[in-house]
């Protein structure tokens, strides 16, 4: 089978344990964590080949994130060494009315000082059918956007399949441009675009009439954006799927879940989870498009289903600790049958 191809940062993440604030705790715990590394351990998780591409310092913390990459399938022998630092983000789990709260320490790390050239694409795309890429890489510098954007144009050429998940982050855009002003371009590039209720909005001034993502009280309608996914297509008419996750936040431990897929002229719409107990949602978007690209790839004639694959698994993530969704295929296609229960398998 041939490979999926994911590339961006990837970051260690030193997270609060028990719900506790910033200012109380007294230790943190660390894993690593960044939207295309999460793409890539779902699909590797699923028994699709993954490859993460991004560029890390040599030192010891690189090396124990690659060690970890490699623990869970995924390849890193296209990983370039360069750099000071790995980005770090700090997290602090929000708790009901309490938000959860990310600081970010992430500049002048090793990929976002990248620049086009360092990456021999051509190789790197070898046996590869498709390649990911999220709205946060070009967000860090514009080296980054550009290498970004080489990538993109060397995968159109050689006729493999480019995903984006616009992944818009207004605490990222640092460097002079905006997101309106780079993005564009390499949205272009897109078969398939994943966005959520704020990303079209925030980056291309898309946006469904009448709705406010902060007061959803739970409730997101699906058909609210298929002129969203319209718009989009209009805008970006290589795109051949427009995909929007649908989250209703009830507060922070409690949200509905779902998603709608446009293409061919038709909305896909998936079932509404309602998560109440949530572990934790970081990686929540990650872990759709993780299940969305398996579903395009394994059920490549059935919409539906691989919209409901991508649902149901991110579901799932939100009861998992860690940016990574390490569910199984089994589990996943119990719960789209219906069986939510939870009851102990022995």
């Amino acid at each position: 089978m041939k490979k999926v191809v994911t590339f961006g940062e990837i970051m260690l993440r030193l997270a609060t344990p028990d719900y506790q604030r910033f200012t109380q705790s007294s230790r943190l715990n660390a894993t690593f964590g960044g939207g295309e590394a999460n793409v890539a351990v779902s699909l590797a998780n699923y028994g699709i080949p993954a490859d993460f591409v991004t560029r890390l310092p040599k030192n010891d913390i690189a090396e124990w994130c690659i060690s970890d990459l490699r623990k869970y399938n995924v390849g890193t022998q296209h990983i370039v060494r360069g750099g000071d630092r790995m980005g770090i983000y700090f997290l602090e789990t929000g708790a009901v009315a309490r938000a959860s709260k990310v600081i970010y320490d992430r500049a002048h790390s090793a990929i976002a000082q990248i620049q086009p050239g360092t990456i021999d694409w051509k190789n790197v795309f070898q046996d590869a059918q498709w390649f990911h890429w999220t709205g946060i890489t070009p967000a860090l510098s514009q080296g980054a956007a550009d290498a970004c954007l080489e990538a993109i144009r060397i995968a159109n050429q050689l006729g493999i399949t480019v995903s984006c998940d616009l992944n818009y982050r207004k605490n990222l855009w640092k460097y002079g441009k905006t997101a309106s002003e780079i993005m564009p371009a390499l949205v272009e590039g897109c078969d398939v675009i994943l966005g959520n209720e704020e990303d079209a909005e925030k980056v291309f001034g898309i946006h469904p009439e009448g709705f406010d993502v902060a007061q959803t009280g739970g409730e997101v309608n699906a058909l609210e954006f298929e002129s969203v996914c319209k718009q989009l297509m209009n805008k970006f008419p290589r795109a051949k799927k427009v995909i929007i996750t649908l989250r209703g936040s009830i507060n922070a431990n409690h949200n509905t879940w779902g998603g709608c897929l446009y293409s061919g002229g038709k909305l896909h719409q998936s079932k509404r989870y309602d998560i109440t107990h949530i572990v934790d949602r970081v990686g929540g978007g990650d872990s759709f498009m993780g299940g969305l690209i398996y579903g395009l790839i394994t059920f490549p004639d059935d919409d539906q289903r691989a919209l409901d694959f991508a649902v149901a698994a991110s579901a799932l993530k939100h009861t998992i600790y860690g940016d990574f969704n390490l569910v199984t295929i089994a589990e996943v296609e119990q719960l789209m049958k219906g069986d939510g229960s939870g009851r102990v398998s022995r």
